[in-house]
């Protein structure tokens, strides 16, 4: 079944009108051409005009479509091979996050990313792709073997957020990120992270501090989702498309606010419309990268890393400061 947002229903509406006619023509043997083609010029005219000028709610539906490609499917359309790897030697293997040696473009990396599923089975055992502690630590350890043997480390970030349950918490959730966070910047190997669909939260950045990041262009990546904003300072979910908007998460605005590196365009439509062409897009660009960061002194990057997330969120003010107040007297006092 065909997944068609409530922005979509244009286009579906031309479809339906294409597909019947069609329908009428093959039944009744009449030339109908004419119209297919003055159709199929306005519904390629309406989707360009429609996927162009997205909101930031519209693309958050985007990224969380059904049919988008995945990690593993990210990887078995980039790589040549691939041999994944489990387990963190300490708890267990969280299938929500999936690593492992693969080859791209003649180059051995370590590919690290969220994975979700296709249905409801598969969505529990992969938790949503909303990872444990135990996921993060997997991840760390997957890294260090990475620098160990000098290669450099791609991930492919996909999740709602790290996993919010009490057990998580109490196997040290919240420590697990930071210590990947703080590893992370200053592991001895290029680092390219890719957000392929939602990156939220500490659960993104969790496997997300780079020499280079980047979006898709219809993805989301913020502190928080618009749902969760929305209940937060309205107390309902029914603002959750001016959340998307005030909390400025799309690929275009991460760019203007230089907190990513660049945008990967996907397909007319989304990744979901064409999985190949869109790996061949991100795999060109890790390409590109690996080969030129392979290169470059690894203490001048990992310095500039350490400086790129250091100065976000910085701001400098060059209005005077304004005059402090005068302390009060005894007798005010």
């Amino acid at each position: 079944m065909k997944i068609t947002f409530d922005f979509e229903k244009p286009l579906a509406d031309l479809q339906q009108q294409i597909d019947k006619i069609k329908q009428v023509e093959e039944k009744t043997k009449v030339d109908m051409s004419a119209t297919l083609n003055e159709l199929q010029d306005k519904f390629d005219d309406t989707k360009k005009q429609l996927y162009t000028h997205l909101t930031g709610w519209q693309k958050v539906q985007i990224s969380r479509h059904p049919d988008r490609p995945y990690t593993l499917q990210y990887i078995e359309l980039m790589c040549d091979d691939f041999i994944e790897l489990h387990g963190d030697r300490n708890f267990g293997d969280d299938k929500a996050i999936i690593g492992g040696w693969g080859s791209i473009g003649g180059q051995t990396a370590m590919f690290i990313g969220h994975q979700k599923g296709r249905n409801t089975k598969d969505r529990q055992y992969r938790n949503f792709g909303m990872a444990n502690p135990e996921g993060y630590r997997k991840a760390l350890r997957l890294m260090k073997m990475a620098e160990k043997f000098n290669k450099p480390i791609i991930t492919l970030i996909d999740t709602p957020g790290a996993y919010p349950g009490l057990e998580a918490e109490e196997r040290g959730q919240g420590e697990a990120i930071a210590r990947n966070i703080m590893e992370m910047s200053v592991l001895n190997v290029p680092v390219i992270c890719v957000i392929i669909g939602e990156g939220a939260s500490g659960g993104a950045i969790g496997i997300g501090v780079g020499d280079k990041v980047y979006m898709l262009e219809h993805t989301w990546y913020s502190v928080i989702s618009p749902e969760s904003c929305s209940s937060i300072l309205w107390r309902s979910w029914d603002y959750k498309e001016r959340a998307a908007e005030v909390l400025k998460l799309t690929s275009s605005e991460m760019f203007k606010n230089k907190l990513i590196d660049g945008i990967i365009k996907e397909p007319l439509g989304g990744a979901h419309q064409d999985p190949v062409a869109m790996a061949s897009t991100v795999k060109k660009q890790l390409i590109k990268d690996i080969k030129a960061l392979k290169d470059r002194n690894i203490e001048e990057l990992v310095n500039e890393r350490i400086d790129k997330f250091c100065s976000m969120g910085v701001v400098i003010d060059d209005e005077p400061a304004a005059p402090a107040e005068a302390p009060l007297t005894e007798q005010a006092q």
